[in-house]
Protein backbone atom coordinates (compact mmCIF):
# COMPACT_ATOMS: atom_id res chain seq x y z
CA UNK A 1 0.00 0.00 0.00
CA UNK A 2 0.95 3.40 -0.57
CA UNK A 3 0.58 6.95 0.76
CA UNK A 4 0.28 10.24 -1.00
CA UNK A 5 0.65 13.21 0.93
CA UNK A 6 -1.69 16.18 -1.30
CA UNK A 7 -0.69 19.49 -1.77
CA UNK A 8 -2.32 22.08 0.40
CA UNK A 9 -5.90 23.18 -0.13
CA UNK A 10 -6.34 19.58 -1.97
CA UNK A 11 -8.32 17.92 0.72
CA UNK A 12 -11.61 17.89 -1.00
CA UNK A 13 -10.17 15.68 -3.47
CA UNK A 14 -10.09 12.96 -1.02
CA UNK A 15 -14.16 12.82 -0.82
CA UNK A 16 -15.46 9.54 -2.27
CA UNK A 17 -17.28 11.64 -5.00
CA UNK A 18 -14.86 13.18 -6.46
CA UNK A 19 -11.97 10.59 -6.12
CA UNK A 20 -14.94 8.78 -7.89
CA UNK A 21 -14.73 10.97 -10.61
CA UNK A 22 -11.04 11.32 -11.15
CA UNK A 23 -10.53 7.95 -11.36
CA UNK A 24 -13.64 7.94 -14.30
CA UNK A 25 -12.03 10.29 -16.39
CA UNK A 26 -8.87 8.57 -16.17
CA UNK A 27 -9.04 4.97 -15.98
CA UNK A 28 -13.00 4.78 -17.47
CA UNK A 29 -14.57 2.24 -14.78
CA UNK A 30 -15.00 2.49 -11.36
CA UNK A 31 -16.99 0.52 -8.41
CA UNK A 32 -17.07 0.62 -4.88
CA UNK A 33 -16.25 -1.96 -2.77
CA UNK A 34 -15.91 -2.53 1.05
CA UNK A 35 -15.61 1.61 1.42
CA UNK A 36 -12.90 1.55 -1.28
CA UNK A 37 -12.89 2.39 -4.93
CA UNK A 38 -11.89 -0.28 -7.08
CA UNK A 39 -10.80 -0.36 -10.99
CA UNK A 40 -8.32 -1.69 -13.92
CA UNK A 41 -6.71 -0.47 -16.57
CA UNK A 42 -4.20 -1.90 -18.83
CA UNK A 43 -1.37 -3.61 -16.53
CA UNK A 44 -3.81 -2.80 -13.29
CA UNK A 45 -5.07 -5.96 -12.52
CA UNK A 46 -6.33 -4.24 -9.83
CA UNK A 47 -6.41 -1.01 -8.52
CA UNK A 48 -8.19 0.31 -4.90
CA UNK A 49 -7.72 3.74 -3.91
CA UNK A 50 -9.46 5.25 -0.68
CA UNK A 51 -8.94 8.42 1.47
CA UNK A 52 -6.24 8.22 4.63
CA UNK A 53 -6.70 10.95 7.41
CA UNK A 54 -4.69 13.28 5.15
CA UNK A 55 -3.46 10.64 2.58
CA UNK A 56 -4.55 9.33 -0.45
CA UNK A 57 -4.10 5.52 -0.09
CA UNK A 58 -3.65 3.33 -3.05
CA UNK A 59 -3.37 -0.53 -3.30
CA UNK A 60 -1.95 -2.21 -6.50
CA UNK A 61 -1.81 -5.58 -8.60
CA UNK A 62 -0.16 -5.66 -11.51
CA UNK A 63 0.23 -7.78 -14.25
CA UNK A 64 3.61 -8.46 -15.75
CA UNK A 65 3.02 -10.38 -18.89
CA UNK A 66 1.59 -7.03 -20.63
CA UNK A 67 3.13 -5.74 -23.78
CA UNK A 68 5.54 -2.62 -22.95
CA UNK A 69 3.21 -0.38 -25.03
CA UNK A 70 0.44 -1.58 -22.69
CA UNK A 71 2.57 -0.63 -19.85
CA UNK A 72 4.07 2.65 -20.54
CA UNK A 73 0.26 3.77 -21.03
CA UNK A 74 -0.81 2.61 -17.51
CA UNK A 75 2.03 4.04 -15.84
CA UNK A 76 1.22 7.13 -17.75
CA UNK A 77 -2.68 7.38 -16.81
CA UNK A 78 -1.25 6.14 -13.31
CA UNK A 79 0.61 8.95 -12.99
CA UNK A 80 -2.00 11.68 -14.40
CA UNK A 81 -4.40 10.26 -11.89
CA UNK A 82 -2.36 11.05 -9.42
CA UNK A 83 -1.37 14.35 -9.88
CA UNK A 84 -5.10 15.39 -10.04
CA UNK A 85 -6.05 14.10 -7.21
CA UNK A 86 -2.46 14.74 -4.84
CA UNK A 87 -1.99 18.31 -7.13
CA UNK A 88 2.11 16.83 -7.18
CA UNK A 89 3.62 15.40 -10.35
CA UNK A 90 5.52 12.63 -10.24
CA UNK A 91 9.29 14.06 -9.78
CA UNK A 92 7.58 15.89 -6.91
CA UNK A 93 5.89 13.16 -5.39
CA UNK A 94 8.98 11.22 -5.57
CA UNK A 95 11.05 13.75 -3.52
CA UNK A 96 8.26 13.76 -1.07
CA UNK A 97 8.83 10.01 -0.63
CA UNK A 98 12.84 10.83 -0.24
CA UNK A 99 12.40 13.31 2.15
CA UNK A 100 9.98 10.93 4.13
CA UNK A 101 12.88 7.60 4.23
CA UNK A 102 15.52 10.35 4.93
CA UNK A 103 13.52 11.65 7.89
CA UNK A 104 12.14 8.19 9.01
Amino acid sequence: MQEYELKRGLQDNLRPDNLKKAMQETFGNVMDRDGKLVSSYGALKQLSVWAGKKTLCVETQMDPSVANDIAANTIKAYNTFLEKVTGLTAKERGKKAQKKAKDG
